[in-house]
């Protein structure tokens, strides 16, 4: 199982990096979470530069691709080949997660519209979604059959949960939450994360 984080230069680290750390909780051979990226290397939007593990031409290989934000998605949309890479996302063979500005791109590849879908994505981004012509929830976390969107950098925690629920099924994915909860608040995260994504299991 191939899992891509897509990371653009300007990334939000804990868009890209809480969605990482909770898919890495399923210890299995064949379980492979990647940071997959345009370049060699990218920088946060708070100077953190991190290395790709995979670049954006192996992501139509993935069974899953996870699109994060940060403060350039803007720019990204407008760049034809990467674009172009990204247009290789089919939902009808791959999970497709989408994590705030991350929406942006999905709009953009039609992906949403396409499929008639309503999205979440953070305030910055809400109106360059709207302008796409997607409709935009007052909520955390969407889905509909493949495709996911969340809106919130704490809210990639429920692309992640979903992702694992999807795959591995809900005990895996509630043990995920689990482990990353705060000691003492571990069953009201769990709970918590629950009512957010069974609706759309």
């Amino acid at each position: 199982m191939r899992i891509a984080v897509v990371t653009f230069e300007g990334f939000n680290e804990l868009d890209s990096l809480i969605a990482l750390g909770i898919l890495n909780r399923i210890k299995k051979h064949d379980w492979k979470v990647e940071l997959c990226c345009p370049t060699s290397t990218v920088t946060s939007m708070n100077g953190v530069t991190v290395f790709a593990q995979s670049t954006l031409d192996t992501i139509g290989d993935c069974e899953v691709v996870l699109i994060g934000s940060g403060s350039k998605t803007r720019e990204v949309v407008e760049d034809k080949a990467i674009m172009e890479l990204l247009g290789a996302l089919d939902p009808s063979r791959q999970l497709i997660a989408a994590q705030c500005s991350g929406t942006l791109i999905l709009a953009k590849l039609n992906i949403l519209t396409s499929h008639r879908l309503p999205a979440c994505t953070d305030l910055t981004t809400k109106p360059w979604v709207q302008e796409a012509g997607v409709e935009v929830l007052n909520q955390p976390f969407f889905a509909n059959g493949n495709i996911a969107t969340s809106g919130g950098c704490l809210a990639s925690q429920y692309l992640a949960m979903w992702i694992i629920a999807k795959l591995e099924g809900m005990e895996a994915a509630m043990g995920a939450i689990h482990y990353v909860a705060p000691v003492g608040e571990k069953e009201e995260y769990v709970e918590r994360a629950l009512r957010n994504i069974e609706p759309y299991l």
